[in-house]
């Protein structure tokens, strides 16, 4: 898994690299024009809600064991709420299909304590997939919000207020989450705002207006691993930034990482690296690329995490404390366990 590579230590992901593919006709290749809110809203039907309802009503007087970072079998608690496994059902069709998001609405959270509706929203995530672990400490529900520091080594870009460039969420994971949840408690004062582009679309920009820099984007290159790693690990990771799984886009897009990566790394970027990474920069820019989905309290949004790329707007959050921006975030794989890495650590404390 680590390897010398330029002198420096590495985890080595070059297993991944293939050769360059004609951008394939994917219903997930989309431009901005093409979508429109009902592709991508689903709304929790009166019975659907009624089933919520039911559920917290049952977590809050029995306190039913619903657990996060202790995976157990939760059927118990859900086996009476087949609208809401209707509309969950729907929400991963879009995922895997298109437009690869979608906001799920109508959750009664003002009628929730915030304990019992984040046990929902832990409930309703695991209709999609399965829920893992988003640091290595083991925490399996991760809060976004401004925690005033600021974004460098070692500090996500979600514990800030800045802007986040399109990108996949832990694009530097050996185990990279399939699809990725977000809560919305409270949004922004200001800014804040949700984007995506299929990531589709932005190959085959690239191909049409950029093929050298495309080729460049399927050869190995740093990412840092923002310190999500065993002390004695390396702290970078070398991959392509596109790559294919079967017939799917494999994409490890994150421009950000990649140029950290190199910082950490103390290596200086090659010239047809950062050629192609401007060129993902120009290309993003384009506004027929993305569709803009603003997000509000209650809302809960669903994203495929390989094929489509999330941005958000730098925001400004309230005064007031409880009136900050607060989200709640969970990751989901299809595949591996739910520690960090998605190894087997059955025999050892939670990574």
């Amino acid at each position: 898994m680590e390897k010398i590579w330029q002198g420096i230590r590495v985890i080595d992901r070059t297993s991944e690299v293939g050769i360059v593919r004609k951008t394939p006709a994917s219903p997930l290749l989309w431009m901005a024009s093409e979508l429109q809110p009902d592709d991508w809203t689903i709304e929790l039907s009166s019975a659907a809600i009624k089933e919520i309802t039911q559920v917290a009503r049952k977590i809050e007087e029995t306190s039913a064991d619903v657990k996060v970072n202790n995976l157990i079998d939760n059927n118990s608690i859900t086996a009476n709420w087949p609208q809401v496994r209707t509309a969950t059902a729907e929400v991963k069709h879009r995922l895997d299909t298109r437009p690869g998001f979608a906001v799920l609405q109508g959750l009664p959270i003002n009628d929730l304590s915030e304990d019992t509706a984040v046990k929902i929203y832990w409930l309703l995530g695991q209709e999609i997939s399965s829920p893992v672990a988003q640091k290595w400490n083991g925490e399996m529900i991760y809060s976004v919000r401004d925690t005033g520091e600021n974004y460098g080594y070692g500090v996500r870009g979600s514990r800030t207020s800045v802007e986040l460039v399109f990108h996949v969420d832990n694009a530097f994971g050996l185990a990279v989450p399939d699809y990725v949840g977000l809560l919305c408690k409270q949004p922004a004062r200001r800014g804040g705002i949700s984007r995506f582009c299929s990531l589709y679309s932005v190959h085959s920009m690239l191909q049409k207006s950029y093929p050298e820099a495309l080729q460049r984007l399927y050869q190995p290159m740093l990412f840092d691993r923002q310190k999500e790693h065993a002390t004695d690990a390396a702290p970078v990771l070398l991959a392509p930034f596109f790559s294919w799984r079967n017939d799917r886009l494999f994409a490890r897009a994150n421009t950000s990482l990649v140029r950290k990566g190199y910082e950490v790394a103390q290596i200086k970027m090659d010239t047809e690296l950062q050629s192609a990474l401007d060129a993902v920069t120009e290309v993003c820019e384009d506004q027929n690329l993305w569709y803009e989905a603003p997000l509000q309290r209650g809302h809960i949004q669903y994203l495929n995490n390989h094929e489509v790329a999330h941005y958000r707007s730098e925001f400004e959050d309230f005064k007031e404390v409880h009136k900050k921006r607060h989200l709640y975030r969970l990751w989901h794989r299809e595949t591996g366990t739910h520690h960090y890495d998605g190894g087997d650590y059955s025999n050892t404390a939670v990574q």
